[in-house]
């Protein structure tokens, strides 16, 4: 047996193992420090109730908390009625989602009002991309505009035209700290990862062309439907509960 050999292969060996040993000490090293940074604004209990539940916050909490009020909207009839995207007569590229100004020069003339909506991400998909109707910088959660891809192209678009009638009393939001320690409490299931926390106005839509929307924190999950969370009352409800609701 070459003695040499081996005792080089043994060396290398034990390096390799050392290199991947620090490896992983330093990965979990580093997400202990993003979970430390996510969770600095949640009371210790909480966050080891999240670590009983196997709860990730893999989102930062929003530090706003401003004071806002209900929407009152109108939410024009066709936006109800006309159900089947409408088709535009030239496609344009999918790319111009990513910059405003590409987005309102090739379709300002086909979707009124297009500037007052923002591109949602994490709710947009490679066949459909949603944008919100934004109020004084938070979007309107139920006011979605909807592009239809096909081939890298926007072929078609179904959108809800609102008008706003006014606000009502501006009261003190909850903290998004306090919210999301309320479902990790009690809505939770375990094993959920919490993606994104971002507040906006939400409200369930009724047969009826007025409408009211309440500030609400959309909280999203990796799998599963959002929360949303009255900002002022802490009511909790999801698109299942509204649909429950609606069919009760």
């Amino acid at each position: 047996m070459d003695w040499g050999r081996a005792k080089s292969v043994l060396i290398m060996s034990f390096l390799l193992l050392n290199i991947l040993l620090g490896y992983q000490l330093w990965m979990d090293i580093r997400e202990q420090l993003n979970v430390n940074v996510n969770t600095a604004e949640l009371p210790q209990d909480k966050v080891q109730l999240m670590q009983q539940k196997r709860i990730s916050l893999e989102a930062k909490l929003p530090l706003e908390a401003p004071k806002l009020g209900d929407l009152q909207y109108l939410l024009h009839s066709e936006s109800r009625s006309n159900k089947d995207p409408v088709q535009l007569d030239t496609p344009v590229d999918s790319k111009i989602i990513f910059t405003n100004s590409e987005l309102v020069k090739a379709l300002g003339k086909d979707i009124p009002d297009i500037d007052q909506y923002v591109y949602d991400s994490l709710s947009s998909s490679v066949d459909v991309f949603v944008l919100h109707r934004m109020v004084e910088g938070h979007p309107m959660f139920d006011a979605k505009l909807k592009l239809y891809i096909s081939n890298q192209k926007i072929t078609a678009f179904q959108q809800d035209r609102v008008e706003l009638l006014g606000t009502g009393e501006a009261k003190q939001v909850l903290p998004a700290s306090k919210v999301v320690a309320s479902l990790i409490e009690s809505y939770l299931p375990d094993g959920a990862v919490i993606t994104d926390i971002q507040l906006g106005y939400h409200g369930q839509i009724f047969d009826s062309e007025k409408q009211v929307s309440a500030p609400s924190w959309r909280v999203l999950l990796e799998s599963g439907p959002p929360y949303y969370v009255h900002a002022i009352s802490g009511e909790v409800a999801t698109d299942e509960m509204n649909e429950d609701e609606a069919n009760g």
